[in-house]
């Protein structure tokens, strides 16, 4: 199947312009469930369990492969994401209410090295229009995986105001999320990744907790847990600061890492915006997660991401001290069952977390 996806699918989408064709794969994924016995099969072929669950922050996962936040903004094509073998699926990034994101042309293909450029800019349909079709389409209570839902800030709120947002996409999602990502690393929303620093990371995750907190007590339940996505472009010294504010606000895990704005002397392109794939962000976003991995003596579950484009990088990745795995450009260019490739090469691999 992935022969015929990367001799005849992909030529085909890759003729269209990056967003076009994005659009086009997401109809047809929306499509797919309305085909009666389409989503069974898929799923029959598609899925690896690990002989044990992977457990991780109190929730189980089916295998350690997820696919990471920017493919399905909307939670559009959550069921189907689950048929085709991911063993959990992070939707957003989302905003309290819809916005446009950047102006067009914002999203860039180079096959050379497979790898993606976008400058997005949040475009979402807001936290309201998310929770309704989660609630309709994949709700909570009734999924063979978590979802976790990746939160984020409008373009037009001041850096000062984020916390906010934040806490409106919380309180609007707490009903449908499995777990939330809080996304302070995207390149594309102007001033977003001041919210790693110290001061403002400390402002935004202790609101973030105490409301977690507040949701679970009055609902009688465990609080969610929280995880924060970091981009590779920081230093050690900063992700020491990162770390500190984490292990104290007592957060779940740690996502490492978003699209880099560096770029190889020898890629191909000079657009702006974040890079996602290719062996450049694999090295830089497996040693972000080694150096987390030993500074925490692996007391904080770390998610990886970036560049992992075959069995052996996702190896290489839990190698490194993740516990699980998200893809996102190796999706465009592997095909729809790649989850299921890696997913059999990681089962013999991993041990449970707590």
């Amino acid at each position: 199947m992935g022969v015929c996806y990367e001799n005849v699918v992909r030529p085909l989408l890759f003729r269209m312009e990056p967003e076009e064709a994005h659009a086009m794969g997401s109809r047809l994924l929306r499509l797919a469930p309305k085909v009666p016995g389409l989503c069974s099969l898929l799923r029959a072929y598609s899925l690896v369990r690990e002989d044990r669950p992977v457990k991780l922050f109190g929730l189980e996962f089916p295998n350690r492969v997820g696919l990471a936040a920017g493919m399905d903004k909307d939670a559009e094509f959550t069921r189907v994401v689950e048929a085709l073998g991911f063993g959990h699926a992070e939707v957003g990034t989302v905003t309290p209410k819809g916005q446009p994101g950047n102006p067009q042309p914002r999203l860039f293909r180079y096959p050379e090295t497979e790898t993606i450029v976008n400058r997005m800019g949040f475009n979402n349909h807001g936290a309201e229009a998310m929770v309704q079709r989660l609630a309709v389409e994949y709700p909570k209570g009734k999924r063979r995986m978590p979802i976790g839902v990746n939160i984020g800030k409008a373009k037009e709120t001041p850096i000062e105001n984020a916390v906010d947002d934040y806490l409106a996409c919380f309180r609007l999602l707490a009903d449908q999320a499995d777990y939330f990502t809080i996304n302070i690393s995207s390149p594309n929303t102007e001033g977003l990744r001041t919210l790693q620093s110290k001061a403002y990371l400390e402002e935004l995750l202790s609101a973030l907790r105490n409301e977690n907190c507040r949701f679970a007590k009055r609902l009688g339940r465990d609080p969610h847990p929280m995880l924060v996505k970091i981009a590779p472009d920081l230093s050690f010294s900063e992700i020491d600061a990162v770390l500190e504010v984490l292990l104290a606000a007592e957060y779940s895990g740690i996502i490492a890492t978003n699209t880099t704005i560096t770029r190889p002397e020898s890629f191909p392109g000079n657009e702006s915006g974040g890079l996602s794939g290719g062996s450049y962000l694999a090295k830089r976003s497996r040693e972000v997660v080694n150096y987390m991995h030993l500074a925490t003596n692996s007391r904080l579950p770390i998610i990886g991401v970036g560049g992992i484009n075959s069995p052996e990088a996702a190896g290489a990745m839990i190698d490194a001290g993740a516990s699980l795995v998200q893809i996102y450009t190796a999706w465009i260019y592997k095909g729809p069952f790649f989850a299921r490739a890696l997913a059999r090469a990681l089962k013999s691999q991993g041990e449970d977390w707590i």
